[in-house]
Order: structure tokens, then sequence, then C-alpha cells
């Protein structure tokens, strides 16, 4: 039985006693406007069956409603995050223009009531609709909506002291639900604030951690900002415990428990579309709970491996290395070195949908679309070496386990990557021939790591002069830059450019972010055949000096004479 032409009325009917279109049309766009879940207008523009100005005027005159030129609209006024991005899309509704508790919405179909009931409910506010054509109105709203993509310090621009109520966070759950606070007084207005203001400023700031830390008769708030911590506020010592506890509130732990360490995270939603993770850990101190939150950029993940810092030669190196079907590739440093970074940066690099990729991770700092992470969990005995066993029988192409701390664990990624697959991982050692002879001493056979280990990178992150203020050194004498090691760094003495840091409202004491310094160095034939011998890592430096790879205080000392760091950094980085 064939089902029954739509009933022509509104918009439709109007159109057809205009003369503007027959019934034919107008039944059969209506069809489509119902399959497709469309606005009749919009559907009618999709079909190119009338232009869209003359749809707006009549649908103006039918119902009353004010006609608007979207042309003459600036997008910079249009209110951004009112108006969650799926109901944008779903009604085909562009906010306009707030004033008051009114909200104008340019709509193509103004009789879309349930539109706007819901967008009434989701924002608070009164919905006056406006009519605009349905074709303008379309790519009105991919314009605003692309414009949503915005980077983190655009989003956080936005925030002012009155959004520090309003901010959207949420507990990461990990292990279960937490005690609960019974309205605890960590809640009261204030704490709430200020911690929110704590968060936000360590997020425009560009720092990496966020110490609260109590004494006996003090309290103070630390970022770790380009590697230095800083003291940022010094708040009442007697609000340790509610502080602590708010904190404890957000990354769902248990409040009641004080007497042994904790671990949580929590997500900030700082607008539509970009949140930022905190790693929380709790520590019991002598006068308090000592808390530090670890900000997770997810961006710092896709930077790209043209925004770290590497010269051209170890570039090559790393994309050859990843390039490879097998073998290992070993990342090391002290902890805050970027290590993660680095992994992270290879892995973008190897996800595509013809990769199957693992990661064991301790914990998983940030999430990667595309890639299986776990996190290891001894309580339960899932270990790094658990993690590994169980990868090789999940048909693995590349692996990455978050450190190798075992003998166990070494021998499983060396068997691994013997038997066809790319493995990359961390140390923490202090150079890259360190990291050879640290996994001869876990009792590695020299074999095993000479024929398995394909490249080494050991790295440092060392603080950017600001481009705005950086001062030439021109005070340095030569003698001084011979005995700093310039002479060895290939670079012509007249091509040297040297600054010292300055200072102005645009950086942290002359210096704006970090860049890496590295020693990257790929196992040769040659390296390969002294590991066999029994050579130490004096040894192997020397004979990877001789091969042509940078060590980390070259690397160092070439930043400083392209003037991407200042000669002082370059010492405190590397220098023995």
């Amino acid at each position: 039985m064939n089902a029954k032409p739509p009933v022509i009325s509104g918009l439709a009917r109007r159109l057809v006693n205009d003369g503007l279109i027959d019934e034919d049309t107008a039944q059969t766009t209506l069809a489509h406007s119902v399959r497709n879940k469309l606005p009749f207008a919009l559907q009618l523009a999709t079909d190119s069956q009338i232009d869209s100005l003359s749809v707006a005027t009549a649908a103006s005159d039918e119902f009353g409603t004010p006609l608007f030129e979207l042309s003459a609209l600036n997008p910079e006024s249009v209110p951004a995050d009112l108006i969650d991005q799926k109901l944008i899309r779903k009604h085909h509704a562009l906010p306009l223009l707030k004033r008051g508790n009114r909200l104008f919405i340019a709509v193509a179909d103004p009789t879309n009531l349930h539109a706007f009931d819901e967008i009434k409910f989701n924002t608070g506010k009164n919905v006056e609709p406006v009519v605009v054509e349905a074709d303008k109105l379309s790519a009105a709203i991919e314009a605003f909506l692309n414009r949503q993509e915005e980077s983190i310090g655009d989003a956080l621009g936005g925030l002012d002291e009155e959004s520090l109520d309003d901010l959207n966070i949420e507990a990461v759950d990990e292990d279960g639900p937490a005690a609960d606070d019974g309205g605890n007084e960590a809640d009261e207005a204030p704490i709430v604030r200020f911690i929110n203001k704590v968060l936000l400023d360590a997020i425009k700031g560009g720092a990496s951690d966020i110490h609260f830390e109590p004494y006996e008769k003090t309290y103070r708030v630390r970022f770790r900002t380009d590697g230095i911590l800083k003291e940022v506020a010094r708040p009442p010592s007697n609000l340790a415990t509610r502080l602590a506890a708010r904190l404890k509130v957000m990354s769902q732990m248990d409040i009641s428990e004080r007497r042994v360490p904790q671990d949580g995270r929590i997500k900030m939603k700082i607008s539509r579309s970009r949140a930022i993770d905190f790693r929380v850990n709790t520590l019991p101190t002598l006068f308090g709970e000592k808390i530090v939150l670890r900000i997770l950029d997810p961006s710092s993940a896709k930077l790209g491996i043209d925004a770290l810092g590497y010269e051209d030669n170890q570039k090559k190196l790393y994309m050859d290395a990843l390039s490879q079907p097998q073998g290992m590739i070993l990342v090391t440093g002290p902890t805050g070195s970027g290590k993660t970074v680095s992994l992270y940066t290879g892995l973008n690099i190897l996800n595509t949908t013809e990769r199957n990729i693992s990661t064991a991770e301790d914990p998983v700092e940030i999430n990667l679309e595309g890639i299986n992470q776990v996190q290891m969990n001894n309580k339960v005995g899932l270990t790094f070496a658990e993690a590994l066993r169980s990868f090789l029988r999940q048909d693995p192409d590349v692996i990455m386990v978050g450190e190798i701390r075992d003998l166990e664990t070494a021998e499983i990624g060396i068997k691994a990557a013997q038997t066809g697959h790319l493995v990359l991982s961390t140390l923490h050692t202090n150079s890259a021939p360190e990291t050879l002879t640290r996994l001869l001493n876990m009792g590695v056979p020299a074999f095993n790591v000479a024929t398995t280990v394909s490249l080494i990178i050991a790295q440092r992150l060392a603080r950017r002069l600001c481009s705005s203020c950086k001062k030439p050194a021109t005070d340095i004498p030569d003698e001084i830059l011979s005995q700093e090691g310039f002479d060895e760094i290939g670079i012509d003495r007249k091509d040297i450019e040297l600054y010292h840091p300055g200072g102005c409202p645009q950086c942290t004491n002359g210096y704006k972010g970090r860049v890496g310094v590295y020693e990257v160095v790929r196992i040769t034939p040659k390296i390969a055949s002294l590991i066999m011998e029994g050579g130490n890592s004096i040894q192997i430096a020397k004979l990877a000096k001789e091969e042509g790879f940078n060590n980390l205080r070259i690397s160092a000392l070439r930043k400083a004479a392209s003037g991407l760091i200042s000669l002082e950094e370059a010492n405190r980085v590397t220098k023995d």
C-alpha cells in the first residue's frame, strides 16, 4: 500500500499559494526533509528548487518573524560556547546575539518550536528566532563551528573571574567510586574559586606541574614553568585541610584517608571542544597532605617532530629508525626531560590503520586515538612484563613500554624486537652510551643489546630565549668560548650568535617555552662490535663521537650558538 503524500501546510503552503513552487515540488521536498531530518527551507535550498532569499522573505511574512541579512553579521560578535555544537548541527540554529535573558537565534524555519524549547532548556535563555537565508545559514554555521576548534590558550582567554564558579570540572574514575564527601566544607565557594583560579592560571602560564604544600605555619602554591619552580600564592595555613579535601573530592579520592598516598585524575572542560587532564597525587607530610597536579596537555603529543628541536641529521636518524619493521628505540633522560612527548610523537607518526600499536604505561598520561593503551596495575599483577607477554599474543606491529625497570621486562622487550616487532621504551640514564651499559648491567647479554637496539635518544629540555627581548651577548671573550667547547661544535666562530635573557611581559625572566636538546646515536657496526667486546660507556661515547653523533653538550652549544637558548641555560642542562 502506497504511503499517503505529506500534508502541505505552513511555509510550504505559503510558497505554493505565492506561486513560487508547485504542489508536487512541495510534497517531494517535504518528504525529503522528513527523511533527512532537515528543515523544509533548508531542504529546498539543498534541492535548489528556489532561491533562499524568496523562501526567507515568505517565511518572515507568514510567521511575523524578523528577517536578517547574515552577511551583515560580525563573526566576532557571535556568542561562543553558549549552545552545544550538537544542538547547533541538530537544529540548524546559529546564536546571533545575547541581550539580557534573551538569545536571538538565526533559523531558516521559524516553526521548529521543538528546537527553540531544547535550546531554551540548555541555555536558560528565552529564545527569539530570526529568519535568515538557508544557504547562508549553512555556511555561517560551518564557519562558526570551525572557529570553535581554537587553541587552548585562546579558549582560556575568554575565561574571567566571573567564570570561576562555572568551570566544568569532573573526576576521571579509575578505581571505582570514592567516598562521598557528604557536603564537606571543602565545597565552600571561596575554596572552589581559589582552586579553579589556580588551575586556570597554571594552564594560561604554561605550567607543567602545580604544587600545594602545607608547612607548620605557612602554606604555599608553586608552579613548575619551563622546568623551574616558582611560588605563586600563599593562602592562609589554616586552609590546608580544606584545600586538600577539595582537590581530593575533585579527583575522586577517599577524603577520609590521610595516612597513605593516593592517585587520581581531574578533567577540566575549558570549552565545548577542549579539555585538560590533571594527574593528581597526594603525599602525607608532617603538617598535612602535599598534593601535586601534573598538567596533561593532549596537544603536546601532537606537536610533530619538527616542533621538538631535533637537528636535521638527528631527525633523519629518528625517522629512519621508526621506518624499520623491527628493532628497539630507547629514549633516556631524567624525569621531566620530555621522554614521553618524544615517544608519543613517534607513535603518532606510526599510527596508521595498517599497524596494530599497543602501549604499556604507568601511568597513561595522554589518550591517543587508534592506539591500544594499557594502564599498569601492580596490585592485580598487571606489570610491564605481564603486559608485554599479552601484547605478543595480540598480533602487534609496534609496542611501546613506558619504562624498562628490570631484567624481565628488558628480556621480553628484546625478544619482541628480535621477532619482527618495533619496540619503543625509556630508561633513566644520563646519556646514550650509559643506556647501553645499563642494559648490560641489568643482565641482558651483550649480543642481544648489540643486535637489537637500533637507536638511542638521550634528551634534556632547555628554556627557550624569548624572541621579543633577548639581548646579544657581546661580552663573552673568545677564550671563554673555547673553554666552553665552542671549537668542537662545527660552526664557524663568526657565525656564532649568543644571547642573554632579557625580560618582558610576554615571558618569564627572559625565557618563553622550552626546546629539546638531544643526543641521537644509531648503533653502527663499530659500536655493536665494541658492545660485544665489553666496552664501557666512556669508550662507547668516544666512538659515537668519532662516528659523527653529537653528544648532549655539543647539541646544547649548537642551540646556544644559533640563539635559541642562552649559554647559561646550556650549562644548566648539560655541564657536569
